[in-house]
């Protein structure tokens, strides 16, 4: 799945070249997968889009948001898979779930290996969409404070209990951040994944909100995850430190071997002596 830093890398690239390409023809997938979401007709995309022109995108969480000229946004969200601009000359794949032909004869598919929405809105209306509608701060944004942190925690903590990974990865509470970037964040932070956050202390927190911002930046600056894909088909130059590659083997910090566990469903991977 795209987490910010892949999203934030496809809005970049969509505005470096799909920015000002005018749309001959807009479809949507031709092949049925029940989760992922449109919220037109196959005639009314086509009609919608059709003359529309490729704005400056941007990103927010794990949503891309691609303003269609008069008057649309297309909004691709939640998504994992591939989002793909093929030049002039270029075979058009079997299967996607997302096709927009341009006037040069280039065009843009996406295709997901899960669920995703894929939905075309009148412009402003796309805000009032679930999950894009009262998005949390994200941590690119300038919002994303340290005192904004401490604050989140703290009022969580009211609530029911959660855990270090579910402050990154439930409910959205810190959009764009997903159960891959997590693994890395609590790594850097000595964190085990159910570190309850009620027991998170002062100086534990700077290290997390540090955790959070560096490792952001630092997969966001190397184009992403080596294990997901840009505009161009390209993959990203971020090695994770704790994945499912990193089991059985060394800490990169105390030596011992790295496990994993099942856990807020999804599979965590972690040092039993860093972590904790």
């Amino acid at each position: 799945m795209f987490e910010l830093p892949e999203i934030i890398t496809l809005a970049r690239q969509i505005n470096e070249t799909l920015k000002g390409k005018s749309i001959r023809n807009g479809q949507l997938g031709n092949s049925p997968h029940k989760f992922v979401w449109y919220n037109r007709s196959h005639k009314e995309f086509s009609e919608l889009t059709k003359g529309k022109t490729i704005c400056e995108t941007w990103a927010k969480g794990r949503w891309l948001f691609i303003p269609l000229h008069p008057g649309y946004v297309l909004l691709l969200g939640e998504c994992g898979g591939k989002v793909l601009y093929h030049p002039p000359g270029s075979k058009v794949p079997k299967k996607y779930h997302l096709y927009i032909l341009f006037e040069d004869d280039s065009f843009f598919t996406a295709t997901t290996r899960m669920w995703g929405a894929m939905e075309l809105y009148e412009e402003g209306q796309e805000q009032d969409r679930k999950y894009v509608k009262d998005m949390r701060t994200t941590p690119i944004e300038p919002d994303f404070t340290y005192d904004y942190f401490c604050a989140l925690i703290d009022t969580l903590t009211t609530g029911k209990k959660r855990s270090a990974k579910g402050l990154l990865t439930q409910d959205q509470i810190i959009p764009g951040l997903g159960n891959a970037i997590a693994q890395d964040i609590l790594f850097r932070a000595s964190l085990h994944p159910k570190h309850p956050i009620s027991d998170i202390s002062t100086s534990q927190k700077r290290v997390l909100y540090d955790a959070i911002l560096n490792t952001v930046q630092e997969v966001i600056e190397l184009g992403g995850r080596y294990d997901e894909y840009d505009l161009y088909n390209q993959p990203g130059n971020y090695v994770r430190l704790m994945d499912k590659n990193t089991v059985g083997h060394p800490c990169p910090k105390c030596g011992s071997n790295i496990e994993k566990i099942k856990y807020l469903g999804g599979t965590c991977y972690f040092c039993p002596n860093c972590q904790n």
